[in-house]
């Protein structure tokens, strides 16, 4: 098993380092804020009884993945020996140029160097860099030892067997990796949840539906297939031929469609008062922490769901 640094121990952090240690690998925490480090492993201690009751540890014991994490008092002793490193740091640019700079630095020359940016592109942050080629984006789904999917991001220069070895241990650690051919601002998941979230705004702002009705349509509807196959399955199996038979009989009405949907709603413009007004009352700020523990609470449920149901019924 490989030695695995995190850096920047918040949500993100503290996620990988799980789902790294819960893949046998021995994981250093390191973070600007004296603390942190320390502070995540107590956190990730807490989510351990949860996981086991739902048999997500892997066939490991919370003593044995406590075990496997340690907090590093430096930088240089956090990357001693690493395979991979996994940046975590604020979603800012210069930030993670600079970062990435003490990085390659430091790191061992046959270590990986991912970061777990949502929208920067690698390029952007690695260009200069003398090992460039060992630099790529991983991006997880929050919180990445619930939600398997990682977005594995190459800059322009970064080496194919690189991109391969990171695919594979992210393969081996329980993830299902969305490799991409090259960089694309939003990457995959952001620009598909994004041409979702713009239709449900406009479908709020222009008073066809209320916020609850969109999420219900998600919620009691898409997501029941989503959550185990994908938009291509879907359509697939949802006309008597396959998918050529669906788009020939549907494609008309995502066709006439379409031109209504070239129009942007300003997220943070008049329909907040309404989006937010109504969340707000449905869930008041003081119970979002509360919530957030219940929807991770039902993660590891589904989680634990579609893995009996993949050995019962197949995948």
């Amino acid at each position: 098993m490989a030695r695995v640094a995190i850096i920047g121990s918040g949500f993100i952090g503290r996620g990988w380092a799980i789902s790294y240690a819960r893949a046998g690998h021995d994981v250093v925490l390191w973070d600007a804020v004296p603390g942190a480090p320390d502070q995540a492993i107590d956190y990730i201690a807490g989510v351990m009884p949860d996981l086991a009751a739902n048999g997500l540890l892997g066939g490991n014991k919370p003593e044995e993945i406590r075990a496997r994490l340690s907090a590093a008092a430096s930088l240089q002793e956090a990357l001693d020996g690493v395979a991979h490193v996994q940046e975590n740091t604020p979603e800012d640019v210069e930030v993670k140029r600079k970062v990435f700079a003490q990085l390659d630095a430091a790191a061992p020359a046959n270590a990986v160097l991912a970061s777990s940016s949502s929208a920067i592109l690698p390029s952007k942050f690695t260009e200069d860099l003398k090992g460039r080629a060992r630099c790529l984006v991983v991006h997880p789904i929050n919180p990445p030892y619930l939600v398997p999917a990682a977005e594995v991001v190459p800059a322009p220069w970064t080496d194919p067997a690189v991109v391969e070895r990171t695919r594979d241990f992210l393969v081996t650690a329980g993830h299902a990796p969305i490799v991409m051919k090259k960089e694309l601002d939003g990457f995959v998941m952001n620009r598909m949840q994004g041409a979702l979230l713009e239709e449900a705004f406009r479908l709020v702002a222009d008073g066809y539906a209320s916020i609850e009705d969109v999420d219900i349509g998600i919620r009691e509807g898409l997501a029941l297939r989503w959550s185990f196959m994908g938009p291509f399955e879907t359509i697939d199996l949802n006309a008597p031929g396959g998918v050529r038979d669906y788009v020939e009989r549907y494609q008309g009405i995502y066709e006439r469609i379409f031109p209504s949907q070239q129009r942007r709603v300003d997220w943070a413009g008049e329909v907040m008062d309404q989006v937010d007004g109504e969340r707000r009352k449905k869930l008041p700020a003081d119970k979002l922490v509360e919530r957030q523990v219940w929807r991770d609470r039902r993660l590891m449920a589904l989680a634990a769901h579609k893995r009996r149901a993949e050995d019962d019924i197949g995948k």
